[in-house]
C-alpha cells in the first residue's frame, strides 16, 4: 500500500470509529422519545449534543460505542496472535466482548484487568446495555468466572440491533482481506450474542458495505455487493427487503424525510437499524452533509443511538475523518481512546512482522 493510500485508509478508519461515536452520543438522549416529540423540541433536527439526564452529560456514548471499541481491540489482538503463528481466528473478538461484560458488571477496573482498554475508567458506565448481549455473554461463561471456550455461537432467536451496531471494524480491514471474509466474519461475531439470521446477516451486510466503501466504491455499488452476498445465505429475506426499501425511499423527493425514516421501522431490530442508517446515508451523500445525515438518523421513534452510530460508521468510512462535524468530533466522549485504537489498528494491519510493543499492549487471547 502506498503512503497516500495508507493515509486515506487511516482517515476512513478514524472517521468510521469517530463518526459512529458521534452518532451514538447524538441519538442516545432521545432514544426513547417519539419522532414527533424530537421534532417539536428540535425543529431543525437534533444537531448538537444534549444531556441524557443526571450523570449523562452531552456527548456521552453508550454500549454501542463501547462494544465497537472492544471489537476493534479484539481484531488487533487477533492479528498479534496471528503474528505469533497461532492463526487468525475470531475467538479474540469474543474474548474482547467478555472483557466488555466486565465493564458492565464492575464499577472500576480490577487488578486482574486484561489489556489497556479494560483499564479505561470511562468505559465502566452502564448506558442501557442490551439485555441480549449481557445475557448471551453471561451464559457463555457457563456459570464460571471466565469463559472457558471462545468462538461459540449464541443459541437464541434474537435479531436485536446489538450485533450490527458493533461490527463496523470488520469493514475497516485492509483490502488483503476479501469482502466475503469480512461479511462472514462480522456475521459470526454478531452470532456470539444474537442467534436470529437477520441479527447476524444485517451485521455481515454492514461490514461488507463499509469494506467496499473503504476500497473506493460508491455507496450504491457497495450496497449492490452486500445485496449479492446476502442472497447467498439462508434467511436473508428480511435484511434484503429492508435494504431494498431503504434504497427505494432514498430515491423519492426529500420533503418527507423524517416521515420516511419512520416507514423503515424503529431500528430496534438489526435489519431496521441498518436500513435507517443506509437510507439517511443515501439521502445526504455529500461530505458537507454529514451533520444533516446524522441529525436525521436519530430523529425517529426508535433506537436513535444505534441508528446514529451505524450512520456515522458508514459516512465516516465514506468521507473520512475530516468530513465529521468538528465541534462534535472534538467533544465526544472517549475521543482520544477511539483515535488511539484506530491508529493502532492501521499500524498493526499494515505490518507483516510482529511488533514487540503491541504484544504487550494487546496480549494474544
Amino acid at each position: 500500500m502506498s503512503r497516500e493510500a495508507d493515509e486515506v485508509w487511516r482517515s476512513r478508519v478514524r472517521g468510521s470509529l469517530l463518526g459512529g461515536a458521534i452518532g451514538d452520543a447524538l441519538g442516545a438522549p432521545v432514544e426513547f422519545e417519539s419522532g414527533r416529540k424530537i421534532l417539536k423540541k428540535h425543529p431543525q433536527l437534533l444537531r448538537t449534543f444534549v444531556s441524557g439526564g443526571s450523570g449523562w452529560p452531552p456527548g456521552t456514548v453508550t454500549d454501542d460505542t463501547q462494544m465497537t471499541l472492544f471489537t476493534i481491540e479484539g481484531l488487533i489482538r487477533a492479528s498479534v496472535r496471528n503474528h505469533r503463528g497461532l492463526g487468525l481466528t475470531l475467538s479474540p473478538v469474543h474474548h474482547a466482548y467478555d472483557r466488555w461484560l466486565d465493564t458492565q458488571q464492575r464499577s472500576a477496573p480490577s487488578g486482574e484487568r486484561d489489556g489497556w482498554l479494560q483499564g479505561e475508567q470511562w468505559l465502566y458506565a452502564r448506558r442501557a446495555p442490551g439485555n441480549t448481549c449481557l445475557g448471551a455473554l453471561r451464559g457463555a461463561r457457563h456459570g464460571g468466572p471466565r469463559i472457558t471456550q471462545y468462538g461459540v455461537q449464541a443459541v437464541n432467536s434474537s435479531k436485536g440491533c446489538g450485533g450490527v451496531m458493533r461490527v463496523a471494524p470488520f469493514g475497516l480491514m485492509p483490502d488483503s482481506f476479501g469482502t466475503d471474509w469480512v461479511f462472514d466474519s462480522a456475521t459470526t461475531a454478531a452470532g456470539f450474542t444474537h442467534g436470529h439470521p437477520s441479527g447476524k446477516l444485517a451485521s455481515g451486510a454492514l461490514a461488507a458495505i463499509i469494506h467496499r466503501i473503504c476500497g473506493g466504491e460508491t455507496l450504491d455499488a457497495a450496497l449492490d455487493t452486500a445485496a449479492e452476498l446476502l442472497s447467498r445465505h439462508e434467511g436473508h429475506e428480511e435484511t434484503s427487503a429492508a435494504l431494498a426499501g431503504a434504497r427505494e425511499l432514498a430515491a423519492l423527493p426529500p420533503a418527507q424525510r423524517p416521515a420516511s425514516v419512520e416507514q423503515l421501522g424503529g431500528g430496534w431490530v438489526a435489519e431496521e437499524a441498518l436500513a435507517i442508517a443506509v437510507y439517511v446515508s443515501l439521502a445526504y451523500p455529500a461530505p458537507e452533509q454529514v451533520l444533516d445525515a446524522l441529525a436525521l438518523s436519530v430523529t425517529h421513534s426508535g433506537d436513535s443511538d444505534s441508528t446514529g452510530a451505524i450512520c456515522g460508521n458508514i459516512l465516516g468510512a465514506l468521507h473520512g475523518e475530516a468530513a465529521l462535524p468538528a465541534e462534535l468530533a472534538s467533544t465526544v466522549e472517549g475521543r482520544a481512546v477511539i483515535l488511539q485504537l484506530a491508529d493502532d489498528f492501521v499500524e498493526e494491519f499494515s505490518r507483516t512482522e510482529p511488533h514487540p510493543g503491541f504484544a504487550k499492549r494487546y496480549p494474544s487471547s
